[in-house]
């Protein structure tokens, strides 16, 4: 069981919470609902960040924003995503939980599309005062490149470790990382990454963040510099955020070495 103060991270895919085959914001309310439902049973500190699905990826692209500088579009892209926030904070709130939006556009800066600095203290107490901060894919003020597009991928890791959280959640469009046979592997660790690696491929449809091998990377990295497991499941699936949130190990497991 956890203790009072250990801190999970959850993400929630965009390919879960909208439909990513649209060119222009499309929620899944029913799932974006059913999801808040199953958080709202969860009693100790959380953070979540959530994917832009179809409501920052073809914005993204269409201007072009991770090849060059476009205010314009920054901005649309940018209130695309927090079109998206508002939503599943709200039916957060609905289903009981005291979420509150926090936009990587205020307080994140990048560097070449990486984290640089981000204002961790607000939200460490907002944790502490039993709120669930609510983060999400985004565009970002870059030092180098005017703005540039921040994954979710990204934050979680990047929270993950500063806030020395006890497990890392990615709930997305499948049951984790699938082999040549369409099979769950059950653990990835740096040792056996290589041997994995072919099987991982990128989004089906539109995504400027990496898709799965991006989510893969930036977990591995994380478990090399931390004692931090993530787990990549199907958050598809009624009952697998709960289940998650309740202590399960489901999905594909990402940690330092096997045990």
């Amino acid at each position: 069981m956890k203790d009072d103060q250990s801190i999970t991270v959850l993400k929630i895919g965009g390919s879960v919470i909208t439909d990513k085959g649209k060119d222009e914001g499309t929620a899944r309310t029913g799932e974006i609902r059913r999801i808040a439902e199953e958080i709202a049973g969860y009693d100790s500190r959380l953070v979540i960040v959530h994917g832009a699905g179809s409501f920052g990826h073809p914005q993204a692209k269409r201007y072009d924003i991770n090849g060059k500088f476009d205010p314009r579009g920054s901005i649309i892209t940018h209130l695309s995503v927090k079109r998206l926030n508002s939503l599943i904070v709200a039916a957060l709130n609905e289903a009981g939980v005291n979420a509150i939006g926090v936009h990587p556009m205020n307080c994140v800066l990048s560097e070449d599309t990486r984290i640089r600095n981000m204002f961790l203290e607000q939200i460490s107490t907002m944790i502490d005062s039993s709120f669930v901060p609510v983060l999400h894919g985004d565009v970002v003020m870059d030092r180098e490149l005017g703005t540039s597009v921040l994954s979710g991928d990204q934050i979680v890791p990047y929270l993950a470790y500063r806030l020395k959280a006890e497990r890392i959640g990615i709930g997305s469009a499948e049951d984790g990382v699938l082999d040549g046979k369409g099979r769950t592997i059950e653990r990835i660790t740096p040792a056996n990454f290589k041997e994995i690696k072919r099987f991982i491929g990128g989004s089906a449809s539109t995504d400027v963040t990496g898709g799965m091998l991006g989510k893969v990377l930036e977990l591995l990295n994380l478990s090399e510099s931390s004692n931090i497991n993530s787990y990549i499941f199907n958050a598809g699936h009624p009952g697998n955020v709960s289940g998650f949130l309740s202590g399960r190990n489901i999905g594909t497991a990402i940690s330092k070495e096997e045990y």
